[in-house]
């Protein structure tokens, strides 16, 4: 079960822009996540939690950031 506020917090708009320009077919790589994390300066976290709740899949990982 997620946190629940997880479920309430909206995503920054910025980052929702930025990972749907990112992932238009919503699959995303790990080295494309983490470099966005770093333009947006946010911690890749944030990045992939936006992305579980936007539904992106995260493809790629071998250093379990995601």
């Amino acid at each position: 079960m997620k946190p629940q506020h997880l479920e309430t917090q909206e995503i920054d708009p910025r980052i929702r822009e930025a990972l749907l320009k990112a992932a238009p077919e919503g699959k995303i790589t790990c080295p494309e996540a983490r470099e966005l994390a770093d333009s947006l300066g946010v911690s890749p976290r944030v990045i992939g939690d936006a992305c579980n709740r936007l539904k992106i899949k995260i493809k790629g990982c071998a250093l379990g950031c995601f």
